[in-house]
């Protein structure tokens, strides 16, 4: 599979598994700030409602794709500010196919959706500071490390830290 050949779509029902395997990995959970599962009756509800517009509801997820019935991962936005030109910026690759250079493709896409399509000046994303593969490949699309925020959260037993990424377009 050649990540060249990926493209961006809307969340479908047909999706359901997937996002309820991906929603409910416990491991993600600590970079979700979340501590308990998602049920389907749940996600289907969130599904029905992804018609609605970005500029009403303030997020969207997308459906990394290659055209067939597997679903690659889920990229995100979150707190779109149309005013300030700024949304935030998730990324989510199955299990099965991280490490693929699937997680940069679908970054690449989103970004290049936001500024031709949603006039989008600054999306940004919080990642964990032990997370050095999502530092990697959002590093890779061009964002800047641009803040620390010491000791955000508290999983596993202790406080980490977590970086703050910008990428400005002109």
């Amino acid at each position: 599979m050649n990540p060249e050949s990926l493209f961006l779509r809307a969340l479908e029902p047909k999706d359901i598994d997937l996002l309820f395997e991906i929603e409910n990995e416990v491991e993600l959970w600590k970079y979700a700030n979340r501590t308990e599962p998602y049920s389907k009756d749940l996600l289907n509800s969130y599904i029905k409602q992804q018609h609605q517009d970005i500029f009403e509801v303030k997020q969207k997820r997308y459906v990394l794709s290659d055209g067939s019935p597997d679903v690659l991962g889920f990229v995100d936005l979150f707190d779109f500010e149309p005013l300030h030109r700024r949304a935030g910026v998730g990324i989510v690759i199955h299990k099965d196919k991280r490490g693929l250079g699937f997680g940069k493709k679908g970054l690449e896409l989103l970004n290049s959706h936001c500024k031709s399509n949603l006039n989008i000046h600054c999306l940004f994303a919080n990642i964990a500071a032990e997370n050095k593969t999502s530092m990697h490949v959002f590093e890779q699309c061009g964002y800047q490390k641009v803040g620390v925020k010491k000791a955000w959260s508290f999983y596993e037993g202790s406080f980490h830290d977590e970086f703050l990424y910008q990428k400005l377009f002109d």
